[in-house]
């Protein structure tokens, strides 16, 4: 007699918060389906449910159900209904390494609070997976992972050794032959339920050699378990138990949480797979999503930067007020758009519109709780003044731009600060000196006068005034600050009896817009006021001359087509860099699918190159480039249309002094449709792999991609803070498409990719529809798009030439704020934070937690290295988990902790002071 299958039945939903229907829409669904299930559940105590792993639904249905907290939380804490581990299943490659952990922090408090988490990382329908997931949910304490997507060819069981960079691995259950729906219609027709049930284990089977129970996922999209579905399965087993023979399939219901508490936790023995998970063999990844309604992934780095980099580290050390409720509500919604369905941009126009929206509320709250702490430190700073804030840990100078009092006729401008340093300083541009010159009857002047709240006016305040009878003028002088005691009656009184035509005069005090090189210690900050007369240049002065840019460690030539060539002194150059490429796409929101008669613009009809600044400190040209781009697919010749729109690219090509990089900005107003826009960098030299920095790691991607199942395996890669290749990184503002082409020898960045379809039914890239097919008209991105990015060539690896530390540059520039104190304050000095060096070591977050300061910190380098953590006042430090839990002292002396650090190492510290 044969041993028989045992198919764990695992009901389920897969919850998609927003998708092709907006969210609220979604919402009254999933109101139903819960009320539905915990009917179900509290009369029959054999009903199982996993609820998709996201604590999201949950808090989206007791919002409308507050009554029914205490008859769900009493299903969790039996252990019948399986809630968490993540607060909403994100897109893992779209969103930061801390809004991964800070999804897993909130998702796991959220679920104990209901009652109790599901400890398995449970990853059902992300397009591919980063490769720190194993050392993030080891070190959130959960030792099993559930995936299904991405997975490569050479997985052959149910179960592998997932491993991160670091080596730090966790065993994975593999969601094979139809992932997380494997099982979907067992129940559906009563009659047929053990010929289904013998399907499911004949196709599971072969991923079990070691003949153990197989997990079946009995559920899908939005779906809620037959009602009757204990009775159908004991009725099965029922049948079974009768057979003579002992063959067949026997079933048993669980959550997620009861089939793995039953799977030993062990890696030893299994089949290991190192780093990310991005092969097409048996599933689609859908990496279209990473360039489609590219302004929402802008948005999603401007608003992340806000919250993780400025607002919580700056407040966490200089704010005395309260400001953590702030910053909980903006890193809600950051979690909340990193969903899978959202900040993808795959789903319907209405979606993306409400994710917009969320993502500008928490960039405005991190925006508010950054300026409210620089306004705290800007009070102690002169009026006359400006207080710089570094995001940076470590100290640094940096160009600012400031508005300051004077006129380039005046002379030349230095900076100063507190310690009598000087910093030299660079005009931009003048702002107008006259703001008002009308002439209006004498019955008319009480109007005028209106125009005047308290001392404001005109948005500045009132300096001075004037009343000239005899040439019937009034005159007004107005500054950013003043310290006039003015009382507008006294205006009215010397008008009176004022007769004719008047002339009315507000003139501003001359200010203009300058650059200065400042010095700012490691996450603190600084103030400088400026001052008549010329300072010490600086070491690497950036100068504009011929078309070209240099500073001594940078020269940038621009040539006759736009594009420019890029050189350091020790010879690593390349030519050709920023040239535009338009082709055709035929494809939806989730893959990208150039027509069979594609028509690329790659040669524009005009380029007019004209100098914008000439340095010391910045340099810059602007090249406008003009090309005619087809209007849109032409799908019914699967080609484009005949029809062109003249399109103007503006790239303006920047070098400031003391930098090794050159910054680009590339604007034009898209008014094509179902198109591809790229900018190619030619590499200085060939190169084979590259390198994305995102989510904790720097991945390392070849050529190709794996394929095996139905979509092209597209090279197409994502990256967040920058890409490396043969010699030339390109820093980055916002998570970017990219790709290596000419066989190695360039790469290309996705600017654009306009689609009109949400997903189409025939693709020819892909065999089966990955969803509805809706019109997205939004989604073709019309109007004006601007994309910022940076060229650093290196010699050597990319690892070798500071290449995290250009992007920790780049993306972080200061902050700064006018001074409110009255001018005669004196100018204070400045004051460090906390100061994280080590090679290859990057900040990722710091915020105050219960009475302590905590610190996040990845070693990005493939070679052990050492942290050092100096903060002022500093007495004690210990490492602890992802989620706060302490574990060892760190040694701490003179004001430092310094730890040793694995290569790619997550590392948490507790600081008290």
């Amino acid at each position: 007699m044969n041993t028989p299958d045992e198919l764990v039945i695992v009901p389920h939903t897969h919850w998609d918060r927003e998708w092709y229907l907006p969210f609220q829409q979604f919402r009254l669904q999933l109101i139903g389906l819960l009320d539905e299930v915990l009917e179900r559940m509290e009369n029959d105590p054999r009903q199982r449910f996993t609820l998709d792993g996201q604590a999201v639904a949950v808090d989206d249905y007791l919002e409308v159900r507050p009554e029914q907290r205490e008859r769900l939380t009493a299903l969790v804490k039996e252990g019948r209904l399986a809630v968490g581990p993540w607060q909403i299943l994100l897109d893992e490659f779209l969103c930061s390494g801390e809004n991964i952990v800070r999804n897993l922090e909130l998702g796991l408090r959220r679920s104990e609070d209901m009652g109790g988490a599901m400890r398995v990382g449970y990853l059902p329908d992300m397009f591919g997976h980063t490769a720190q997931m194993p050392q993030i949910l080891r070190g959130a304490g959960i030792e099993h992972a559930c995936v299904w997507r991405g997975v490569p060819a050479e997985v052959d069981s149910h179960v592998f050794a997932w491993t991160a960079p670091d080596g730090t691995a966790v065993r994975t259950e593999y969601l094979a032959a139809g992932g997380y729906g494997s099982a979907a219609g067992l129940f559906d027709d009563p009659d047929q339920v053990d010929e289904r049930a013998a399907a499911v284990a004949a196709k599971l089977r072969a991923w079990r050699p070691d003949g153990s129970p197989i997990l079946a996922m009995y559920g899908s999209d939005h779906t809620a378990p037959a009602a009757d579905l204990a009775d159908l399965l004991e009725r099965h087993n029922a049948r079974h138990n009768a057979r003579q023979d002992g063959n067949g399939v026997t079933m048993r219901l669980a959550t997620m949480a009861e089939y793995f508490a039953e799977q030993p936790t062990t890696t030893e023995g299994l089949r290991a797979i190192t780093g990310e998970l991005r092969s097409h063999a048996r599933a689609n990844i859908l990496p279209g999503v990473f360039s489609v309604r590219a302004p929402l992934k802008q948005a999603m780095a401007r608003a992340e930067r806000a919250v993780e980099r400025y607002a919580e580290p700056l407040s966490s050390l200089w704010l005395d007020a309260p400001a953590r409720r702030f910053l909980d509500m903006a890193w809600h919604r950051l979690i909340e758009v990193s969903c899978h369905d959202s900040v993808t941009g795959c789903g319907c126009d209405e979606t993306a519109q409400q994710v917009a929206a969320r993502i500008a509320e928490a960039e405005q709250l991190g925006l508010a709780v950054r300026d409210m702490t620089a306004e705290q430190l800007a009070a102690r700073v002169p009026h006359d003044a400006h207080l710089v804030m570094n995001p940076t840990p470590d100290t640094r100078t940096a160009l600012v731009e400031l508005d300051v009092a004077g006129a380039p006729d005046d002379g030349p401008l230095h900076l100063t600060d507190a310690a009598g340093r000087t910093y030299p300083a660079q005009h931009l541009s003048s702002a107008p000196t006259l703001l008002g010159d009308d002439t209006v009857p004498a019955d008319r002047l009480p109007t005028v006068l209106a125009r005047v709240h308290g001392i404001e006016l005109y948005g500045r305040e009132v300096t001075g005034w004037t009343v000239d009878t005899d040439a019937r003028e009034l005159r007004f002088t107005v500054a950013r600050r003043s310290e006039l005691r003015f009382d507008v009656a006294e205006v009215r009184t010397a008008l009176a009896g004022a007769e004719g035509e008047w002339r009315v005069v507000i003139e501003a005090e001359p200010r203009q817009r300058v650059a200065a090189l400042v010095e700012a210690p490691a996450l603190g900050h600084t103030a400088v006021r400026a001052a008549a007369g010329e300072a010490p240049g600086p070491e690497h002065p950036a100068h504009a001359a011929d078309g070209t840019l240099a500073n001594g460690l940078l020269t940038v030539e621009i040539a006759e087509d736009g594009t420019f060539a890029a050189r350091t002194p020790d010879g690593t150059a390349l030519t050709g860099a920023g040239r535009i490429v338009d082709g055709g796409d035929l494809g939806d929101t989730y893959n990208y699918a150039p027509p069979a008669h594609d028509v690329l613009v790659d040669t524009p009809t005009e380029v007019t190159v004209r100098r914008v600044a000439e340095g010391p400190l910045l340099a810059a040209y602007e090249i406008e480039r003009r090309y005619d781009w087809p209007q849109a697919g032409d799908f019914s010749a699967d080609g484009r249309t005949r029809g062109t729109e003249p399109t103007t690219v503006t790239t303006r090509v920047e070098l400031r002094a003391g930098e090794r990089f050159v910054r680009l900005a590339v604007a034009f107003d898209n008014r094509s449709d179902d198109h591809r826009v790229r900018l190619h960098v030619p590499l200085p030299r060939r190169a084979e792999t590259s390198y994305g920095e995102g989510q904790f790691a720097v991945a390392a991607r070849g050529l190709t991609s794996e394929g095996g199942f139905g979509e092209e395996p597209l090279p197409t890669f994502p990256a967040s803070a920058f890409v490396a290749a043969g010699g030339a990184a390109v820093l980055l503002e916002h998570a970017t498409e990219y790709e290596l082409v000419g066989d190695g020898t360039e790469l290309a960045l996705t600017l654009l990719r306009p689609t009109g379809q949400m997903s189409r039914n025939r693709h020819v890239w892909r065999d089966e529809p990955a969803g509805g097919e809706f019109a997205t008209p939004q989604a073709q991105c019309r109007g004006l798009r601007e994309v910022t990015f940076a060229l650093f060539p290196y010699a050597g690896e990319w690892h070798e030439a500071d290449v995290h530390g250009a992007a920790e540059t780049f993306r972080h520039p200061p902050a700064t704020l006018p001074g409110s104190a009255p001018a005669a304050t004196p100018l204070p000095g400045g004051a460090e934070g906390l100061r994280v060096t080590g090679d290859g070591v990057v900040l990722s977050s710091l915020r105050e937690r219960e009475g302590r300061l905590e610190t996040r910190v990845v070693a990005l380098t493939p070679r052990p290295t050492a942290v050092r953590l100096a903060l002022p006042g500093l007495t004690a430090a210990a490492r602890c988990d992802l989620l706060g839990a302490r574990g060892e002292p760190v040694d701490v002396r003179d004001g430092t902790a310094t730890a040793e650090l694995r290569p790619w190492e997550i590392a948490t510290f507790q600081l008290e002071r």
